[in-house]
């Protein structure tokens, strides 16, 4: 059984990952409405996988005898400046994740949730990778800024990323 103070952190996160679906959906939808169906492609196939982070909370959650709490996800940002903006808050987000599974984890240890603390090793790791794609993305969006042969060898390349990967 998990813990009261840990189930409601879970579900904060889940929601959290929801969020961040939402988010990088609206991210996708912004490049697309731009004609840079690279760039919105990534941010689709990123959208999902958030959403599969959210549902492996789900899943685990239900299998730990806990109870799952759906909260309403709040709407994202659609609208940016630049299109570097965009991968300056999507570095931002994923520190946000970074720090909140973090504290998770943390609170596990304190609460001696062995089980969730194992579950949570995994966001561990995904979030190593998921921040270094992040920061490796928005370096080069600077290096890019907006020299249009850049954005649109970015496009290229950000387009040829498999559906949830």
């Amino acid at each position: 059984m998990v813990p009261q103070k840990v189930q409601t952190a879970l579900n904060n996160q889940l929601n959290e990952e929801m969020f961040a679906s939402y988010s990088y959906l609206a991210m996708s939808a912004y490049f697309e409405s731009h004609d840079l169906s690279g760039f919105a492609s990534w941010f689709r196939a990123q959208s999902t996988e958030e959403y599969g982070h959210a549902m492996k909370i789900f899943d685990y959650l239900h299998q730990a005898g806990g109870k799952v709490t759906l909260k309403e996800i709040k709407s994202p940002k659609t609208n940016w400046k630049a299109y570097l903006d965009v991968f300056k808050d999507m570095y931002a987000a994923e520190q946000k994740v970074t720090k909140s599974i973090n504290s998770i984890v943390e609170l596990s240890g304190k609460e001696k949730d062995y089980a969730t603390n194992n579950f949570l090793q995994w966001f561990v790791s995904e979030q190593v990778e998921e921040e270094a794609t992040a920061q490796k993305l928005l370096k080069r969006m600077e290096m890019v800024g907006n020299n249009t042969p850049g954005l649109l060898m970015m496009d290229r390349e950000l387009g040829m990323r498999a559906s949830g990967q």
